[in-house]
């Protein structure tokens, strides 16, 4: 099979959005430095992987659909991290070599990666890059000290070299087919996946987020390389475009899936900007270009870039996979330059506010919880977040607030942000969480194991139907094993049947 990576584009005719906006510069915003994450599918994914490794200060969570450990290319052939290749522990030490020799120098300290949330996802049908690379990934982050419980690892029968969604879009393949644009309704929300692993519990999403805030910007102000495109992309929700504290998220698309080759259907299909928009989540989506220039490799002899890819394997340079790599410090500019705002209007005029602290829940009942915090200094208000949503339509003077219509015997998060006489607000407090009391009538579906996971009562893991909640084995994932899944709180779910 050819490569997804590095095969031509003869007989793809290649599809060039129109705007009625010309390019803008990049813009600035409010942007809460400790919940900026990276994902990507395929070389994205390869390159998410890198970001995290080089700037792992800075990337508190990291996705990877379908890509491969750090440094693979680095040492063997492209060939040897794809097709399912199996990456012997050997290599892996030869990998982890660079990560011990370059930790804080070349690369962030390692040990923040320890620390980092970690998102993992592969189709058991993708024979492009396969399980084994992404089993291989795996490893790498449990040798760096990556806890099991921020270790996500999901593998879906029937899905190829996609990235996966539960909707249809126009022009998508099917979730079998490794075919352009790679973005497939499997049943499955891969968006909301790994921005729920990074933010917890998210808002209902918006199906229809607003075009205005799409926004494409010039990406020549942050690098001239050969394999970034001119403009980039970046989705801004009106609260965050308004000064709202904001969370950011780095989606970088794979190999053919520019908007060059497939339009604006990485930007709006994927279902990231769905997310977004109602929880206060700003994504960048930078942009490569294709560069049909032969170039030497790190280990994979010279090569051309003709499918728009982000470079895993070290066509701009040896230290591509470092800091100093040109593209790695392209995108890490962009992000910087996101989170340089201090206030309203994306970075003018600001507010010095600092953000509450003594965040605290009490008071439990059913349905809802009360909020206190400390007073902060110059403050003319507040504002109430509940899992990344605000609750507050106006900033309350007080220091404390009760959030009601909540569900019962339900775990939420609440941050606090101060806003000063204009309007603009300050980064968000630490996270408070509280259980609401009460108890979920138990309520029982039976269905395939197949029906299970598609109506979102469980998830698939090596082959198998795993209860949500109770992580309980269902058997095979099939539309052949019947089981009675008995739901006992919000998304938790046990084998059983209901009296």
């Amino acid at each position: 099979m050819k490569s997804v990576f590095l095969r031509g584009l003869a007989g793809v005719a290649a599809f060039v959005s129109s705007t009625a906006f010309a390019a803008v510069a990049l813009p600035q915003l409010v942007i809460d430095k400790a919940q900026i994450t990276v994902s990507g599918l395929s070389s994205g994914g390869f390159m998410a992987n890198q970001l995290g490794v080089a700037h792992s200060a800075t990337f508190k969570g990291v996705g990877v659909f379908a890509g491969g450990p750090y440094m693979c290319a680095g040492h063997a052939s492209y060939t040897a991290c794809m097709y399912n290749a199996s990456i012997s522990s050997s290599a892996l030490s030869t990998m982890q070599a660079d990560i011990n020799n370059w930790s804080g120098t070349a690369i962030d300290a390692k040990s923040n990666i320890a620390a980092q949330k970690i998102f993992l996802f592969v189709g058991n049908s993708d024979f492009t890059v396969g399980p084994n690379p992404m089993l291989a990934l795996q490893t790498q982050y449990q040798n760096n000290g990556v806890a099991a419980a921020n270790l996500e690892f999901v593998r879906r029968n029937s899905t190829a070299h996609v990235f996966p969604t539960d909707f249809d879009a126009t022009g998508n393949n099917a979730c079998s087919s490794s075919v352009s644009p790679y973005i497939s309704n499997c049943g499955y929300d891969g968006a909301k996946a790994v921005l729920s692993k990074f933010y917890g519990t998210l808002n209902a999403r918006n199906n229809t987020p607003a075009a205005a805030n799409y926004i494409e910007f010039d990406q020549t102000a942050f690098t001239t390389n050969a394999g970034v495109a001119p403009t980039g992309w970046v989705y801004v929700p009106a609260e965050c475009a308004a000064g709202a504290s904001c969370r950011l998220h780095v989606a970088l698309h794979g190999c053919q899936q520019n908007v060059a080759t497939i339009g604006d259907r990485f930007l709006k299909s994927t279902g990231y900007t769905r997310w977004a928009d109602t929880n206060r989540i700003v994504v960048l989506f930078p942009q490569t270009r294709v560069d049909s220039s032969s170039r030497a490799t790190a280990a994979s002899g010279s090569l051309a870039n003709p499918n728009g890819c982000w470079d895993w394997i070290g066509w701009y340079g040896g230290n591509f996979a470092q800091r100093a790599g040109t593209q790695v410090a392209a995108i890490k500019a962009m992000v910087d330059r996101l989170a340089s705002g201090t206030g309203s209007g994306g970075g003018g005029g600001g507010t010095a506010l600092a953000a509450p602290t003594g965040v605290a829940t009490s008071g439990a009942t059913a349905s809802s919880m009360v909020v206190a915090w400390a007073g902060v200094s110059g403050a003319a208000g507040y504002h109430v977040y509940r899992n990344g949503g605000r609750v507050t339509a106006a900033p309350v003077a007080a220091t404390s607030y009760t959030d009601s219509g909540l569900a019962a015997a339900t775990t939420y998060s609440w941050t606090v942000t101060a806003v000063d006489a204009n309007g603009a607000e300050s980064t968000a407090s630490a996270p408070a969480t509280g259980t609401t009391t009460g108890s979920v009538a138990a309520t029982c579906f039976t269905a395939s194991n197949y029906a299970h996971t598609t109506a979102g009562r469980a998830h698939v893991s090596g082959g198998f139907a795993l209860a949500n909640g109770s992580n309980q084995n269902m058997g095979l994932w099939n539309v052949f094993v019947t089981t009675t899944l008995k739901q006992t709180a919000p998304n938790f779910y046990v084998i059983g049947t209901c009296p």
